[in-house]
């Protein structure tokens, strides 16, 4: 049963939200003068709100966030779905699946071990090129591939079959971050219950804020950050600044989202905006931290965007 913190529970046609206008009316707040990227992120701080890992101290703290203020206090976000690239997802799918050896071990049902929110692995990082600058070129490329990588593909393909919310995307495709802007992003979820929450992400690579160019809440993770949202816990981070992007005009027909992203991305690095904060790998996850060593840097270049037509 979804909870109505706040009394923001509310229906609409398509079922129901968690209404951010009705958020501002209880606590006395101007939500709508927040950034867009912020507003994305209170949503899911508001909607996760359990009394223990978000409470509503976090909520009302983040509808108070000012453009010009000290950055102390701590965001525990949930996100609605992982990106994975295969050089970090296949350690992540063989984490899976020991926890299941486990369970089964200990008498349990092992089907109880399953990512808490949707998983798209992208087999891109680890592809070779043998040959090129021929029409079937991709043809022999891929051969190769599923020849060379059997075993790997054959686990990849039974964690697809053993997990519901696994899904591999395979080599041929495109990068991870082309797929993940043009194939996978939903733009709104909806859960079993019939809750419609924006699409937000982290992905194992610093590219991960690509997705920003869509209005889309995510950046890049370490493993270790990844499997934490994979089972469904907060990725901590400061209240960030944010730097606003205004995008105006309609998009060239012969144009794509990455091309938007690619340039926008040129365009904030000459400004010195710097890239979003990666967990590492070495980074010990969110959940088993102290306060002091949980928090990345601020996220400088969190998705502002409005796009006017």
């Amino acid at each position: 049963m979804p909870h109505n913190t706040f009394n923001t529970l509310q229906k609409f046609k398509h079922g129901q939200l968690y209404s951010l206008p009705a958020l501002g009316r209880a606590l006395s707040v101007r939500i709508e003068r927040l950034p867009v990227s912020i507003r994305l992120v209170l949503e899911s701080v508001l909607r996760n709100c359990d009394g223990k890992k978000v409470s509503e101290h976090h909520i009302r703290e983040l509808a108070a966030w000012k453009a010009v203020a000290p950055r102390t206090d701590e965001i525990p976000f949930v996100v609605a779905r992982i990106v994975l690239q295969d050089f970090t997802g296949v350690p992540l799918l063989c984490d899976l699946a020991a926890m299941r050896g486990v369970a089964a071990k200990m008498g349990r049902e092992p089907k109880m071990i399953e990512p808490l929110v949707p998983v798209d692995l992208v087999v891109d990082h680890s592809v070779q090129i043998d040959h090129y600058g021929s029409k079937n070129a991709l043809d022999l490329n891929m051969k190769l591939e599923f020849k060379r990588n059997q075993e790997r593909y054959q686990f990849m393909k039974w964690g697809m079959q053993a997990f519901d919310t696994f899904k591999v995307v395979p080599p041929g495709i495109g990068i991870v971050h082309q797929v993940n802007l043009e194939y996978l992003a939903p733009g709104v979820h909806q859960s079993g219950d019939g809750v419609c929450y924006p699409d937000t992400l982290v992905g194992t690579d610093s590219h991960t804020t690509m997705i920003n160019a869509l209005g889309v809440v995510g950046w890049g993770v370490g493993g270790i950050g990844a499997e934490a949202g994979m089972l469904g816990q907060p990725v901590y981070f400061l209240t960030p600044d944010v730097v606003g992007v205004n995008l105006k005009g309609k998009l060239h027909p012969a144009l794509t989202a990455t091309d938007v992203v690619l340039s926008v991305t040129e365009m904030l690095r000459k400004a010195k905006v710097r890239r979003s904060p990666t967990w590492r790998r070495n980074t010990a996850p969110p959940w088993a931290s102290s306060r002091s060593t949980r928090r990345p840097s601020s996220i400088s270049a969190a998705p502002a965007a409005r796009t006017s037509r």
